[in-house]
């Protein structure tokens, strides 16, 4: 069947993660005629229940593969002929790669590369790279009018964030080399259901609600720009249909909070009290201020964020009361070990 005969086909990489479902999601509801086929390798951030809600549906396809893979890839590419890759598959916990940066290296760069020839020796697909702000370092919390723009140095500070500025570069390239129709997006920190629960948000909410210690590095100051997940799946749908080809787009939330703050709002939303929060050590090279400034998107493509984060996060922690048998089965077994050992001793 040639493309021109068969409806819009998008693979989703990393669609059974947090983002990608979401995106998943979105996708079906506003675009139902579009064909979406969730390429997931299924590590410990990718839950197949996630996607429970659309397996039934007609116009999704799940299949379990690695995006680093070179044959798994290319048999998906042959049976459904994309016409959009969107790449969410991403190792992306900072504290992880500190422990183990070789996995990052291989899925975040290796498997971009795997993707992206794939949409060369298929027509030249479409191919839209989902990054990070974290690509551009930190900005000092005593210069509140700096913002990250799309002109920035990279300037990482972690193997993951390494990992990704390294996989951006590489995207840029095959569209210099190779003439790839490529765009990126660097994205500040995202929130809303389905979020992993080793996650700031969902790790406080799920132990709050446990009467657990709630473990925040530092002195809880560290400032994040944060996202509704389903702005950045707006965004995102503009970019693949709208944005120009080579550009790099920041996404960000305009709502700068400290983490601490946000710690505490959970307390008081969920009626627990502050004594429940535990101050440890820090992590090692932890970046002190992301905020991005998403003027290149607003004004070419139109998209401003829709949710303030006094509605989303009262909208998100309804979400884990509403499903906590979806997050209370993660953090039981392989993932309660990797808690303690990231925490247990701090």
């Amino acid at each position: 069947m040639d493309r021109e005969e068969k409806e819009m086909t998008i693979i989703v990489t990393g669609g059974a993660g947090f983002i990608g479902s979401n995106f998943i999601f979105y996708m079906l509801k506003e675009y139902s005629d579009y064909r979406i086929v969730c390429l997931d390798k299924l590590t410990y951030a990718g839950n197949l229940s996630t996607l429970e809600p659309v397996m039934q549906n007609e116009n999704f396809r799940f299949v379990k593969a690695d995006i680093c893979d070179r044959a798994a890839v290319e048999e998906i590419f042959q049976e459904e002929l994309p016409d959009i890759v969107v790449n969410f598959a991403a190792e992306t916990h900072v504290d992880r790669s500190i422990k183990e940066p070789g996995v990052f290296l291989q899925t975040n760069i290796i498997g971009t590369q795997v993707l992206m020839d794939a949409c060369r020796k298929y027509g030249n697909i479409r191919y839209h790279q989902v990054s990070t702000d974290e690509v551009y370092g930190d900005l000092p919390l005593d210069r509140p009018d700096l913002f990250f723009t799309e002109k920035m140095p990279i300037q990482t500070s972690s193997p993951y964030s390494s990992s990704k500025a390294g996989a951006d570069l590489l995207v840029l390239a095959y569209y210099r080399t190779y003439d790839l129709p490529v765009t990126i997006s660097r994205c500040s920190n995202n929130y809303g259901p389905y979020h992993f629960p080793e996650k700031l948000i969902p790790l406080m909410i799920a132990n709050a609600l446990a009467d657990k210690p709630l473990p925040v590095y530092g002195e809880g100051l560290n400032v994040r720009d944060w996202l509704y997940v389903e702005d950045h799946c707006k965004a995102i749908a503009l970019i693949i249909h709208k944005g120009k080809f080579g550009e790099v787009y920041n996404v960000g939330g305009h709502n700068e909070k400290q983490n601490i703050e946000i710690v505490k709002m959970i307390c008081k939303e969920l009626g627990k009290p502050e004594s429940l929060i535990t101050y440890v050590n820090d992590r090692k090279g932890h970046d002190m201020r992301y905020a991005i400034d998403p003027a290149k998107i607003h004004n070419e493509l139109g998209w401003l964020p829709e949710t303030k984060f006094e509605e989303g996060i009262k909208k998100t922690i309804q979400w884990y009361l509403d499903n906590r048998e979806w997050w209370q089965t993660i953090i039981s077994g392989e993932y309660q070990d990797y808690y303690e050992k990231m925490y247990g001793r701090r």
